[in-house]
């Protein structure tokens, strides 16, 4: 009986009589259940005027009841009806009704809504664009979200801070970091004030691909704009300073946050301990863990993995498992990151006591072991000698959908030819091909080492010629250990004049040898009598600021006491 309950309704709104939203909710929930949503479009003034006190939106609520039954077409049917009938609607809750439609993850009925609105009315606002291009960001979908940010200037509607934010905080996360920047730098010649945050997002993004001068640009920049930093941008800054090795400009600037008066933040901690274990100082890195704990700033897994995995980088397994205890202890559950840092400290070690015990952890722990995990359960078989093992991983790894990266087929490889397994070297390598994971260079090194090593300098050359052409095909470039290798095969063979022409063109690709290929090319010198060159090389090497190690220096001096023996037989 919705009629007539729709009639005593109104009899009583008529009267004053309050009618609890409620009871409101109960009428025209069942008036769309049984589609007799043309009821609430007739008597539209009225309702609204009804509950206007009660600051109930009819018009949200019909729609929000549309749209979760998945009645998608009779929700877009009754705005437009109301927009037919001459009813103002409100773009304020026509944005509310937007945004709960992305959030139910359905972004193409979010943007059906969309071009309605813009079609039929009322009129989209900065906030209606905004919520639209942040959808898009957040699903990758830059390329439609910039064509909404078109659309915008095409209905005069300018942008605003948020916008920009958005949009340069999406090209970031995409990686397309040059864009990024220059959407920075449009927004702040507009006159956009952009925060602290827009700045921030753009700090990190350099940060994770190592550009620490990009970084303090952007921030001086955020500076000049008057804009005062905050712990988040000072940590991304420090984090960026502890990467490259620059550890006191990074103290000196968490000695400046406490001056601030800011509470450094557990990615302040994180990044500085990281520092400090990178350049090998423990002590200090331990210093300001506890310092952390005594100023009640909860470590998490992000701290405890930064503590696992310098201890580990510094040989102190030991150490590196009393925090992971300690971690569990407190409550928190470790990662696949830590525990793979724990494996491939105990295949250093060869300890596969160690390496069986943290398998085993992984799988009581529910943590799935992922690509890196096998590759370095698969490096630590083949260091050990044992080929089938390895290969038993590889094969594992890939019937549990588990997909080798190029690492993974260089580690085997790697592994194969060291232990002069060439042909299941090779037949990997034709398997990695066939699987289309593209070679990178190190898989190319490891080739033309494997060719070197067995006397195949022809093959090697030719290898080395391939990858030069492959190199403008996939821009895969050769880097000096391509070159090493090259030229130490070829002194092997005493071909010195290919040699040396080999470490020239090195020179000539502004490839620096450094000390190995300088070392490998001396001794060739050496072994064919070339005392005179192998001097030259090493005079240039020492120019270079290039240390020497004692094996080369004990080999000049061998071969220049074998030189002076033989004039002295002469004589």
């Amino acid at each position: 009986m919705f009629g007539k309950s729709f009639d005593i309704f109104m009899h009583v709104c008529v009267k004053g009589i309050f009618v609890s939203p409620n009871v409101v909710s109960l009428l025209l929930g069942s008036l769309v259940d049984s589609h007799c949503a043309d009821v609430i479009v007739d008597k539209y003034g009225e309702l609204c005027s009804a509950m206007r006190e009660q600051s109930f939106s009819v018009y949200e609520f019909v729609m929000n009841r549309f749209m979760n039954r998945g009645e998608v077409e009779m929700g877009f049917g009754f705005h437009k009806a109301l927009i037919e009938g001459g009813f103002g609607l409100d773009i304020i809750t026509c944005n509310k009704i937007l945004k709960a439609i992305w959030m139910q993850n359905d972004i193409g009925v979010a943007d059906d809504y969309f071009n309605m609105v813009l079609r039929t009315g009322p009129k989209p606002n900065v906030v209606t664009f905004s919520t639209l291009i942040d959808a898009y960001c957040k699903e990758r979908n830059l390329d439609k979200a910039f064509e909404l940010f078109d659309v915008m200037a095409g209905n005069g509607v300018a942008p605003d801070l948020i916008v920009y934010s958005i949009l340069i905080d999406g090209l970031f996360k995409a990686g397309r970091l040059e864009d990024g920047h220059r959407l920075l730098l449009v927004a702040l010649d507009k006159g956009i004030k952009l925060d602290v945050i827009g700045f921030s997002s753009a700090m990190d993004a350099y940060v994770k691909i190592g550009d620490l001068g990009r970084v303090i640009q952007i921030y001086k920049r955020m500076l000049n704009e008057g804009i005062s930093p905050n712990v988040v941008s000072c940590s991304i800054l420090i984090k960026g300073f502890c990467q490259n090795g620059r550890i006191l400009e990074a103290c000196g600037l968490f000695v400046q946050i406490l001056k601030l008066g800011f509470e450094p933040s557990i990615l302040t901690y994180s990044a500085l301990i990281a520092g400090f274990f990178k350049s090998g100082n423990v002590r200090d890195g331990l210093y300001l863990y506890e310092d952390m704990i005594k100023k009640r700033c909860e470590p998490d897994t992000i701290v405890y993995s930064v503590l696992i995995n310098g201890l580990c980088k510094q040989g102190l397994v030991g150490d590196a498992l009393r925090f992971f205890f300690q971690a569990m202890n407190r409550g928190l559950s470790p990662n696949v990151f830590t525990l793979n840092t724990l494996l491939d400290s105990f295949c250093r070690l060869k300890c596969i006591v160690g390496v069986m015990k943290v398998y085993n952890l992984m799988g009581m722990l529910n943590i799935k072991a992922d690509t890196v995990t096998y590759t370095i359960l698969i490096k630590g078989a083949a260091q050990l000698g044992r080929v089938d093992e390895a290969l038993l991983l590889f094969f594992q790894m890939l019937k549990k959908d588990i997909k080798p990266d190029s690492i993974t087929y260089c580690t085997l490889i790697d592994g194969l030819c060291k232990l002069n397994k060439t042909s299941a070297g090779l037949c990997i390598f034709d398997f990695m091909c066939k699987n289309a994971v593209a070679p990178d260079i190190a898989i190319y090194n490891v080739l033309i080492n494997m060719h070197s090593r067995e006397g195949h300098s022809e093959a090697a050359l030719e290898l080395f010629v391939h990858l030069y052409n492959e190199m403008l095909e996939n821009n895969i470039a050769p880097n000096i250990v391509s070159y090493s290798i090259l030229i130490d095969g070829l002194c092997k063979r005493g071909l010195m004049k290919e040699a040396s022409c080999a470490f020239r063109c090195a020179l000539d690709k502004h490839l620096l040898p450094d000390v190995i290929a300088y070392t490998i090319l001396i001794r060739g010198y050496c072994k064919v009598g070339r005392l005179t060159e192998a001097m030259m090389l090493y005079d240039n090497m020492l120019l270079n600021r290039l240390t020497p190690d004692h094996f080369l220096e004990r080999t000049l001096e061998e071969y220049q006491l074998q030189k002076a023996g033989a004039k002295h037989l002469c004589a």
